[in-house]
């Protein structure tokens, strides 16, 4: 079961922040450890970004639709 959308945007930062948390006091190599892809540290970064870019790009292309076919 997935949970609601105001659950999900208040637990994926906090998760992703977590993680960047146990990465700085895990990793030695921590700010150059976060460019790895196989690291922790990488996905807790680029999670909180990716998810309003995929909203946007989502609501864009929504808009795009909508605006076609009342056109």
């Amino acid at each position: 079961v997935l949970p609601s959308l105001p659950t999900l945007t208040v637990l994926v930062p906090l998760l992703s922040l977590a993680g960047l948390f146990y990465s700085a006091s895990v990793d030695d190599t921590f700010p150059q450890g976060c460019t790895s892809t196989n690291s922790l540290c990488f996905y807790s970064l680029l999670l909180p970004i990716t998810i309003p870019v995929y909203v946007f790009f989502h609501l864009w292309t929504w808009m795009g639709i909508k605006l076609f076919r009342h056109n």
